[in-house]
């Protein structure tokens, strides 16, 4: 998979991350669009690298993955943003 994090970066899954960063990369994708705040992001982010694949431990983030993990942060502020512009707008309903 190739994620555009900028006009001028991106990442191919397969070739920058480790196949255990692929792991925590899935978790974290879904974690995107879950979260309540970043902070629980933050918080399942570290819990995946603490985990590591199938209870392996640790995962040390390489800085691709370390990137990518900012973007995804991005993304959920953006969505925490939407989502309460969403709630202001059904309560003025």
């Amino acid at each position: 998979m190739i994620i555009h994090i900028s006009d001028s970066t991106s990442y191919d899954t397969e070739r920058d991350l480790t196949p255990a960063e692929r792991h925590i990369l899935q978790k974290l994708f879904l974690w995107k669009s879950m979260a309540t705040s970043l902070k629980q992001f933050r918080d399942e982010k570290n819990k995946a690298l603490q985990k590591g694949w199938g209870n392996s431990g640790p995962i040390q983030e390489s800085a691709s993955l370390r990137n990518i993990i900012k973007y995804l942060e991005t993304q959920v502020l953006e969505n925490l943003s939407r989502n309460t512009d969403n709630q202001s707008a059904e309560l003025q309903r």
